[in-house]
């Protein structure tokens, strides 16, 4: 009976070495790199009927994670109060930039960041990738998809968002009517340089 004890608990502790060796090494392929915030940036462009307006938005976080080379998760934290207008100057600027935090817009003091987290990614090419992820607007969250190219330790991320969605329909032709020329679209595109 003690022969047999023995052998089982010598059979218990080489399975939990296995099992150690095994969690080693799947967790070794996969590598976690952090977004270089100071050489990464976010730009957006809106579109309203009488043209549109662009600029950029801070990152305060993020990571995508590779294993064998390959893209395989990702989470970003977006500073929704840097939102920052790049085609306007002075009081006009001044104006936009106070307008898109406030609550007709991204409500940004009681929303201050804003949350992409990768749910599934799927290569289509050597080095371009199709992604659906959770994006989190003032609290909302939504299903978007993602396009991503990686190039050595860099990356570029293109994204269409309807701000609908996520509460934002100030001047919305969706819910109001008779706006005319003060009609803003409802989608609004981001273009993101990462570096990593």
């Amino acid at each position: 009976m003690s022969k047999l004890l023995e052998n089982m608990k010598t059979i218990k502790s080489t399975v939990i070495v296995l099992i150690a060796i095994l969690t080693i090494s799947l967790s070794a392929d996969a590598q976690e790199k952090q977004i270089n915030i100071e050489k990464s940036n976010v730009e957006w462009k809106g579109y309203k009927v009488t043209g549109s307006h662009n600029g950029t938005i801070a990152i305060k976080s993020g990571s995508l994670t590779f294993k064998d080379d390959k893209l395989t998760n990702g989470d970003f934290v977006i500073d929704m109060v840097s939102i920052n207008t790049t085609d306007l100057q002075g009081e006009y600027k001044g104006k936009l930039d106070d307008h898109l935090k406030s609550d007709d817009f991204f409500g940004v003091e009681k929303h201050p960041t804003a949350i992409l987290e990768f749910i599934k990614v799927k290569r289509i090419g050597k080095n371009s990738y199709k992604v659906k992820a959770d994006l989190t607007i003032k609290g909302i969250t939504k299903k978007v998809d993602v396009s991503i190219s990686v190039y050595g330790n860099k990356a570029m991320a293109t994204l269409k968002i309807d701000r609908t969605e996520f509460g934002v329909r100030y001047s919305s032709a969706s819910f109001f009517e008779n706006l005319k020329d003060k009609v803003i679209y409802d989608e609004f595109d981001l273009v993101v340089d990462l570096e990593f």
